[in-house]
Order: structure tokens, then C-alpha cells, then sequence
């Protein structure tokens, strides 16, 4: 924790921030773009079965000329429940008689049908193509289309288990390089994928590096911010998540075909691999692992870029290691996963960070957290806004579908309380986990949430029992996850733990810490 003593010697919040975030910010707003993609280019246009008499171009026009499409329509595809052409089934061969029906007719949905084994035939207004016009990924093959939104989901699985411990012993910036060239391999390749199966291999590939991206682009942010800036900063960060969402929505408006977006979001990882390389590493991390002369060489690095001139002179080894006895002392032995869960204090934190994370969802609105975090403190802002999501969540469940204004109302009410949730939890979970492993802990913490994401789909299946069930369940865990909180240690103002021992003396440091801010504001006076 001494290296908060400096980060002040080199200038603290500054112009190396902005630089390192505008290295950053750009591709972590395409990265999301990557992780939603699928909301677009795999997207559902409306379709029916290819029929011989309408869609085929060497009919003779002689033949039915004289007839408009929509009755051609009407005596190929038979009408669904709501009246609407059927999208999986035609009729075996023209009913004309249907043309003498009207309205007060008779059923005639006994009328022999098969399925469309010549096709479909898409709507091109919405989408000039996605895969799921490109790959026939519907009626009896619809269940084929969630296969790759899994896979890339699998991949930040995979990935963040494999590439937080490689980033924990090799670095944040160069795990973070490898990953951006990666993406954008993976995802220029998957723009030109011949095949579905190719399709879906790369976009597991792509799901492996995005997952890193996001995790060491906060970290390499974020070990170089002090503890009274910490809330702010990753209240940034958030918002740019959420300027990604509105990023992929203008182009997705502007590219309506499938390969052209993926091309679109895939080919600027190239340029964000080039300009990483002035990207700084963290130096909290190099010193932490026994690499104290390029710390000591990113510390000059940043105290240039802030203006601080005079800091070169104090900053040499001797007062490193000085400053940092401790921490160095207690980081000669190797770590591994399984050190999260060696000590009592650590292993209660991250279980019970992933129970939160579980219960917590994205949103969009994030800015009101910052003032909220540093006036009530961590725990009470996580628990008051996820207890809110379940709450909206539960009440929205047992509102009549006719008053569509108070479940819309409740359900932006939810979607902000999610936003403000997840924002909090960004905060508290890199001050709960100590430098040495917390690449690793991000790793795991992706993997938490990425079963989460992949489970909540499922528990849909449960309508067949009850149809309010799913969501009874979907509410329940935010309001469970935000109890749990309150048996996590407060972290406001304290600065961010380097070696797991700092976790375990994290109590005694916050008393004194708390002693030493009473008396200065003692003093004050």
C-alpha cells in the first residue's frame, strides 16, 4: 500500500492520465462493440418459405400476371395465429381456392403443408444480410444461431482464466498487446468466414482476447490511480462502456450488412496494437514482482508526462525500497490461483465478490455514482442500488401487462440502480484484492460473471412451470448479493492493496488510518 506515497512524488492525477486513457478509451469502446456485435449481425429479419409461383424468375409472367403478390402470398403460405404468413411452412401446392374464401370462412388450417425445403425468402429492409440470412439459421436450424453468442461468451470464459494469470506473471501491457492483435485478427478473419462452424471458431477466438482487453486496459488505468480518485476514474471507464453501446447502434445504422460491420469494428485492433506500445506499464505491478528497476524507470516515465521535474532526484532505488520494505519483503514467494483462497480474509472476499457480480448486470446511466460512493462509502451504495434492481425486477413481475407505463418507468428505474451496481462493484472489487493477484482475481471474476450471463437464458425454461418463476428468480439474486455486500470490509479512502499480506492486515490498517483522519480534521480547527 505504500505505493500510494509514489504516486504523489510523481504527480498524482494528471497529464499521463489522459494520455494513457486516450491510448485506452478507444479500444475498450470498440471491444464492446465486439461483445454485442451479435445484437446486429446475427439479428432475425422477418422471412417466409420460397415459393415456386412468386420468387422464381422463370415463371412466365402470362401465367400469373393478372394476380397481385399479396394473393400469389395468400394461396402459397398459410396464416399463423395472428393472421401473419407463416415463416416455417407453405402450403404442398396452391390453394386458388382460398381466393373465393372470405373472411367468415371456415378453418382452413387443415390443409396440407410442408416445411420450406426450397428456402426463405428475408426481409432486406431492416439488414441487407446477417448470418442468419447468410446461413439459413432459422425455423428448424433457429437453435443453431445462439451456438456462436455462446461460444464468444466461452471464450471470455477460457481466456479469462488462461490470460489473467499469463498478465499476473508476465505484465498488464504485454498480455494486453498480444490480445489486441489477436481481436483483430480473429475478427477480420471472422468478417471473410466461409463457413458457420469457421464463424463460430473465430468468434470463440475473438471472445478469449476480449475479455483481457477490458480487465488490463482498467488495471493499467487504475494502478496508477490514488485511492481518492479511484471512484471517478472507473466511473469513466464505465461511461465509456456505455458510449460503446451507442457507438456499435450508429453503426450498425450506417453498415446494414453483416461482414462489413464485423469488418468495421474488427480492423481498428490493428491501429490500437501499434499505438499500445506507448502505453505504460504498471508499475505497481513491476515492483510488486521483483522488477524494481523497470518500476523505478515507469515511475520516472510518468513524473516526466505530469511535469514533475523535480521528482527524477528523489526517485532512485534506495528510497524504493525503502518506501516499499514491507511490500517487497512479503512478495518474494510465487503465487498462484489457488493463493486467493489460501487465506481466510482474501478467500471470504472473493467468493463473495462473485456472488455480486452473479447478481449484478450492465446498464447505462453511471455518472450519479462518484459523489454517492465517497459520501456513503462502498458497501452501503452497493446494497442500496442492488436491493433496488431485485425490487423493480420483483414488483415489475406482478404488474398487469396493460399498464405499460409503470413497468416501462420501473424497468428504467431498474436498468439505472443496475448501471449504478455495476459501477460500484468495478470500485470495490480492485480495492478488495491485492495487486499480486489481481489479474487473476479478474480472470476468475470474468469467468463468474460470464456463467452468469450463460445460465440466465436458461432459467426461461422454467415458464413451463410457472411463467412469473424466471423472474422471480432474476430478482431474488440482486436482493441476496446486495446482503452478502455487508459482509465485505469497507474500502473508501483507503489505498489498494499490493501483496495478500496487506489484505490480511487490512483491518489494523483501516483503524489507523481512520486515527489518522480524525486527527487532522482535529487539527484543522
Amino acid at each position: 500500500m505504500a505505493f500510494e506515497e509514489l504516486l504523489d512524488e510523481v504527480g498524482g492525477l494528471g497529464k499521463f492520465h489522459i494520455l494513457q486513457m486516450g491510448l485506452i478509451f478507444p479500444s475498450l469502446m470498440i471491444t464492446v462493440c465486439q461483445i454485442l456485435l451479435e445484437n446486429f449481425t446475427a439479428a432475425i429479419p422477418r422471412h417466409r418459405c420460397w415459393v415456386h409461383i412468386l420468387d422464381n424468375d422463370t415463371v412466365p409472367e402470362n401465367d400469373t400476371g393478372f394476380l397481385s403478390p399479396d394473393v400469389l402470398l395468400r394461396i402459397s403460405i398459410p396464416l399463423d395465429s395472428n393472421l401473419k404468413p407463416e415463416k416455417c411452412r407453405r402450403f404442398l401446392h396452391p390453394q386458388w381456392q382460398l381466393l373465393h374464401l372470405n373472411e367468415t370462412f371456415p378453418n382452413v388450417t387443415d390443409l396440407d403443408t410442408e416445411p420450406c425445403v426450397d428456402g426463405w425468402v428475408y426481409d432486406h429492409s431492416l439488414f441487407s444480410s446477417t448470418i442468419v440470412t447468410e446461413w439459413d439459421l432459422t425455423c428448424d436450424h433457429q437453435s443453431q444461431k445462439p451456438v456462436a453468442q455462446s461460444l464468444f461468451l466461452a471464450g471470455m470464459l477460457v481466456g479469462g482464466f488462461i490470460y489473467g494469470h499469463l498478465s499476473d506473471r508476465f505484465g498488464r501491457k504485454l498480455i494486453l498487446r498480444c490480445c489486441l492483435l489477436q481481436l483483430a485478427i480473429s475478427g477480420t478473419c471472422a468478417a471473410f468466414a466461409p463457413t458457420f462452424l469457421i464463424y463460430c471458431s473465430l468468434r470463440f477466438w475473438s471472445g478469449c482476447s476480449a475479455v483481457v482487453i477490458v480487465a488490463n486496459s482498467i488495471m493499467l488505468i487504475i494502478e496508477w490511480t490514488r485511492s481518492q480518485s479511484k471512484a471517478v476514474i472507473l466511473t469513466l471507464i464505465s461511461c465509456t462502456f456505455s458510449m460503446g453501446q451507442v457507438m456499435l447502434g450508429g453503426l450498425a445504422f450506417v453498415f446494414r450488412e453483416w461482414r462489413t460491420l464485423q469488418l468495421v469494428v474488427s480492423v481498428p485492433f490493428f491501429v490500437f496494437f501499434l499505438s499500445s506500445r506507448w502505453l505504460v506499464e504498471s508499475a505497481r505491478w513491476l515492483i510488486i514482482t521483483n522488477k524494481q528497476d523497470k518500476g523505478l524507470k515507469e515511475l520516472k516515465k510518468v513524473a516526466h508526462r505530469n511535469g514533475m521535474k523535480n521528482a527524477e532526484a528523489t526517485l532512485n532505488m534506495e528510497g524504493l525500497r525503502v518506501t516499499m520494505q514491507e511490500e517487497l519483503k512479503t512478495a518474494q514467494m510465487k503465487t498462484t490461483v489457488f493463493d486467493l483462497f489460501r487465506t481466510p480474509n482474501l478467500r471470504k472476499r472473493i467468493c463473495l465478490l462473485f456472488l455480486v457480480i452473479f447478481g449484478a448486470l450492465t446498464g447505462l446511466t453511471r455518472c450519479v455514482i462518484p459523489p454517492v460512493l465517497n459520501h456513503m462509502g462502498r458497501r452501503p451504495t452497493q446494497t442500496l442500488f442492488m436491493f433496488l434492481v431485485g425490487l423493480s425486477i420483483l414488483v415489475n413481475t406482478f404488474v398487469p401487462q396493460e399498464m405499460q407505463t409503470v413497468r416501462v418507468t420501473l424497468a428504467s428505474v431498474g436498468m439505472g440502480c443496475v448501471a449504478a451496481s455495476n459501477t460500484s462493484i468495478s470500485v470495490h472489487f480492485v480495492e478488495l484484492l491485492p495487486t499480486l493477484v489481481r489479474a487473476k482475481a479478474a480472470g476468475i471474476d470474468m469467468m463468474a460473471s460470464r456463467c452468469g450471463a450463460a445460465l440466465a437464458p436458461l432459467l426461461m425454461t422454467l415458464v413451463v412451470y410457472l411463467p412469473t418463476l424466471p423472474w422471480i428468480i432474476y430478482g431474488v439474486c440482486p436482493i441476496i448479493a446486495s446482503l452478502l455486500v455487508l459482509l465485505q470490509p469497507e474500502t473508501r479512502h483507503l489505498p489498494l492493496p499490493d501483496t495478500i499480506q496487506d489484505v490480511e492486515n487490512k483491518k489494523q490498517f483501516s483503524r489507523k488510518v481512520n486515527e489518522e483522519d480524525f486527527c487532522i480534521k482535529v487539527t484543522k480547527f
